[in-house]
């Protein structure tokens, strides 16, 4: 067998178990979605090398905004919650990442927009910007962020209060 056929093989096998990742989470938050009473869609992709469910509504809810939670807290427990349940049943660590009622996709948006901020500050000044303290999704969307954009970053400082330093390249 060739190395090309394998790699084909790693990645098909790969992605089935990133779906089936997709599948236990749906099953887990549908059943919690009952219990709680919330209507919601469950959407299942592969987005990046790790499985991806976003749970959404026809229209503005207001029960799927309280799984959000202040500043995505809620969200944040949730999705751990749903990666347990997920490990649980299939013995290995799940990178699963959950959005509801695209509260993810907005705040990526508002964070690429931060980055592109605080590197046009490095570039006009020459000095280092530290950023407030963000969730470590946060973080990486702002350190990718700013390498696409040719400036370097690091995290800094100790959980809760971690933060993004903007630097020159």
């Amino acid at each position: 067998m060739s190395a090309t056929m394998t790699s084909g093989s790693d990645d098909a096998d790969m992605t089935k178990r990133l779906e089936e990742e997709g599948e236990i989470a749906a099953d887990y938050l549908e059943e919690l979605l009952d219990i709680a009473d919330v209507d919601g869609d469950i959407e299942i992709d592969v987005d990046h090398g790790r499985a991806a469910v976003e749970v959404v509504s026809e229209g503005p809810s207001r029960a799927l905004q309280r799984l959000v939670g202040a500043e995505g807290e809620t969200l944040e427990a949730l999705q751990e919650l749903t990666r347990l349940a997920v490990q649980t049943k299939t013995g290995d660590r799940s990178r699963l990442m959950l959005d509801v009622a695209g509260y993810r996709a907005g705040r990526k948006s508002e964070l690429t927009r931060l980055a592109s901020e605080a590197v046009d500050r490095v570039r006009s000044s020459g000095e280092p910007v530290e950023l407030e303290p963000m969730n470590p999704f946060e973080r990486k969307i702002v350190h990718d962020a700013v390498a696409a954009a040719g400036c370097a970053s690091e995290s800094d400082g100790v959980e809760p209060y971690r933060y993004v330093v903007v630097r020159p390249a």
